[in-house]
């Protein structure tokens, strides 16, 4: 699986997110879900949309109109890619041409956010608002510019707009100490989460064992690990199944979810724990990368109800900056939280407890509003960083550099 290191939780869920590469063939490929499906396989090729009942190429029309005789229907993606979001944004205007009454739900708002969604909705915010209103950056760790189309088609047409999830410190209260670790007002928010099912759980699994793992997740205490990462996953799961049908059942209206692939594969996750406490008919659409230089690769029939093969892209569309921030009580300015070991960051100067003065000449206070100002740059773009280490001012020039470009820089 191709993905890069980062932290123990990010690296984890990123990877639950991510469908692409070669080394991608043992989730591709396993024989769960669909007891008619779990044993056959199909090639996809990029461009193209798979039934999977079928075994073969269907037309856009022709998803959307089996998807019409469901209640909710889920759109799975990787969150820092943007042609999956314009997949996304694809259905969602055939959907809306059908029916001018569905729904969306968002995984990455907690239900805090609900009022700022509301808003955005009714068209009273601006893209500035809403991104600084619903804390976008505190609360997703992926440029807005990647969701901007879906989040204006939802304004320009008025589409509700409903928060799945919870604050991601529950989250990892459950995953360090379980669900009875919880208060209870905390248990409200979060039902009991099912760690029983054996399907989902080799699936997370066989996610976790593809992943490469940093230095600290190694060792005697792997095992543990996985099961505190397994109990995070499998409350996320539960949480937004539990919001998806208080939601569905509030609306009576059809409800698209936009989640992140980990969440929905196999139809095991959200899509799972919804059906099986309501029975309501669902479909689910996941997006899989054919490497570049492959004409196809191979994947199980049971891996979603559809699939829509798309070729690698060069690089993001927007750079992942690698930087996270953390404010401390009884200092104003920011600090950096962890070790910079991901995006454009990695081969920067900063260290732990760096103390960020200004950017670019200007004082921040806020994370989100740093990370609102970070966000605009693009490919080739540099920002000064002025920063105290040990007592010391420092400059550190933060260059947007791919991470290819730095590597062949370096020869």
């Amino acid at each position: 699986m191709n993905i890069k290191k980062t932290s123990i939780l990010f690296i984890f869920f990123f990877a639950l997110s991510i469908l692409y590469g070669k080394e991608e063939d043992k989730v591709f490929l396993m024989k769960i879900g669909d007891k008619n499906l779990k044993n056959k396989i199909m090639n996809i090729s990029g461009g193209k949309i798979y039934s999977s009942r079928k075994g073969k190429p269907i037309s856009l029309l022709e998803m959307v109109k089996e998807m019409e005789k469901c209640r909710f229907i889920y759109l799975g993606e990787t969150h820092n890619n943007l042609l999956i979001h314009n997949i996304q944004l694809k259905v969602l205007q055939a959907l809306f041409k059908k029916d001018e009454k569905l729904i969306i739900g968002l995984e990455m708002f907690p239900v805090s956010c609900q009022e700022v969604l509301n808003k955005w909705s009714l068209a009273i915010l601006t893209q500035e608002e809403f991104v600084r209103e619903s804390r976008w950056y505190v609360n997703w760790n992926f440029n807005f510019g990647f969701y901007e189309k879906i989040f204006t088609f939802a304004k320009e047409n008025k589409i509700p707009l409903y928060a799945m999830n919870v604050p991601r410190s529950l989250i990892r209260k459950i995953r360090m100490k379980g669900w009875k670790g919880l208060s209870m007002e905390e248990k409200k928010l979060i039902p009991q989460p099912d760690l029983t099912h054996e399907e989902h759980r080799k699936l997370i699994r066989t996610i976790f064992e593809s992943s490469p793992l940093p230095h600290q997740m190694k060792g005697k205490g792997l095992e543990a690990v996985f099961e505190g990462l397994y109990r995070a996953q499998s409350a996320w799961d539960e949480v937004m199944a539990h919001k998806t049908l208080q939601v569905a059942n509030r609306e009576n209206k059809r409800m698209v979810i936009l989640a992140g692939s980990g969440h929905l594969l196999y139809n095991l996750g959200i899509n799972y724990r919804a059906f099986e406490r309501s029975h309501l008919p669902f479909k689910t659409l996941v997006c899989v990368e054919v490497p570049k230089g492959e004409k196809s690769i191979k994947i199980s029939r049971s891996l979603a109800d559809f699939v829509w093969g798309f070729t690698e892209e060069e690089q993001p569309a927007f750079p992942s900056i690698g930087l996270s921030f953390k404010n401390f009580k009884g200092l104003d300015n920011l600090v950096i939280e962890t070790q910079p070991i991901d995006g454009v960051a990695k081969n920067a100067d900063f260290k732990k407890g760096d103390v960020i003065l200004s950017v670019d000449g200007k004082n921040f206070f806020d994370i989100n509003e740093l990370r609102m100002y970070l966000a605009q740059f693009k490919w080739n773009h540099e920002v000064k960083f002025r920063i105290m280490r040990n007592a010391q001012e420092l400059e550190v020039l933060l260059k947007f550099i791919p991470q290819e470009d730095k590597l062949s820089n370096k020869h």
